[in-house]
């Protein structure tokens, strides 16, 4: 299960590598396709 910590931190990377786009995935699932969701990088 993805947690908003976890969005936090994959936001935090994506401001300090200056990217525009990340994806945040959780390898402890069934279905990996369940547990993807696109982030992005609001200031840029």
């Amino acid at each position: 299960m993805l947690n908003d910590v976890h969005l936090a931190q994959t936001i935090t990377y994506l401001k300090l590598s200056n990217c525009k786009l990340g994806l945040l995935i959780n390898f402890n699932v069934a279905k990996i396709k369940d547990e993807i969701r696109r982030v992005l990088n609001g200031n840029l």
